[in-house]
């Protein structure tokens, strides 16, 4: 250990020696037979034992209380499945690099995107936990967007060196969340960079605002920025396609400017709307409701 892993314990460097593993012995398996292996292993192992499942299928009864329990049941390990695929997936760079190189990404925000780029006008990409949000970013950056990234860095340290070094591998520069990470963030804005968030997870200290139904803590962060450096704020998704291996890239338009709040209830309705059509590529997995 070095003094950057100064407080992490020594099972805090296990877990991230195991991960390794399994993530080096499952990039020696062919392109499929690994992505479903790992969507299997999440599902069948993973899921169970972190309670995820469990989880799950709690905010899926919040959301959906007349759903019958098989159906939730169902939905819960299709989410877990999805996460394993999406890991493996985004680990394996070089070959989410050349599938983004080869998508078309769609939708009405393709051509404000252009017009942005052509004025020197930043753009703020919004997405959720859904589908494989790697992969859409993958593909903007593929389209020669640079995009700067802002994270919640790991509790694992170890862990989160390597998962910082795949985040920056398939899109651009990721900023750690914090007061020197957020001051860089913004001036990658200033510039007239572009930038992708995610909001579907619980801030404390947020406004409560609706998705699918019930309120959430939801940080204003994405229209405040939009705001304040007159960017585009456009919602996007890379949705996972029935058989499991590819996806569509869809840029909505982008949310007009008003108020944060109204344009950030915008987003919660644009990912809400995502998430009815595809239930099992959300994360149910979070606490989002707390």
């Amino acid at each position: 250990m070095t003094e950057r892993h100064k407080g992490q314990g020594w099972g805090d460097w296990m877990s991230d020696r195991v991960f390794r593993g399994m993530i080096w012995l499952a990039l020696r398996l062919p392109r499929g037979p690994r992505i479903r292996l790992m969507g299997w292993i999440a599902e069948r192992i993973v899921a169970p034992m972190a309670g995820y499942l469990d989880r799950a299928r709690e905010n899926l009864a919040l959301i959906h209380p007349q759903m019958p329990e098989a159906e939730r049941d169902r939905i819960a390990r299709r989410v877990a499945n999805n996460m394993g695929r999406l890991l493996i997936e985004n680990y394996a760079t070089d070959e989410l690099m050349a599938q983004a190189r080869a998508h078309q990404p769609t939708g009405r925000g393709m051509e404000a995107l252009r017009q942005a780029r052509d004025q020197g006008r930043p753009a703020i990409f919004v997405t959720g936990h859904f589908g494989n949000f790697g992969f859409g970013r993958a593909v903007l950056a593929a389209q020669g967007i640079e995009i700067a990234g802002l994270y919640r860095p790991m509790r694992n340290v170890f862990f989160n060196e390597h998962y910082t070094r795949m985040m920056e591998a398939v899109g651009g520069h990721s900023f750690p969340q914090g007061r020197k990470g957020t001051a860089g963030f913004a001036r990658h804005l200033r510039d007239g960079g572009q930038a992708v968030l995610l909001v579907d997870q619980h801030i404390a200290g947020a406004p409560q605002l609706d998705f699918l139904g019930q309120p959430a803590r939801t940080a204003l962060s994405a229209a405040e920025l939009a705001l304040k450096y007159d960017a585009l704020l456009i919602p996007f998704y890379a949705t996972r396609l029935p058989d499991g291996l590819n996806f569509t890239v869809d840029l909505e338009a982008p949310i007009p400017h008003t108020d944060p709040v109204t344009m950030t209830q915008a987003l919660n309705d644009s990912l809400a709307e995502r998430v009815r059509a595809h239930p099992d590529q959300w994360f149910w997995i979070h606490r989002r409701w707390k």
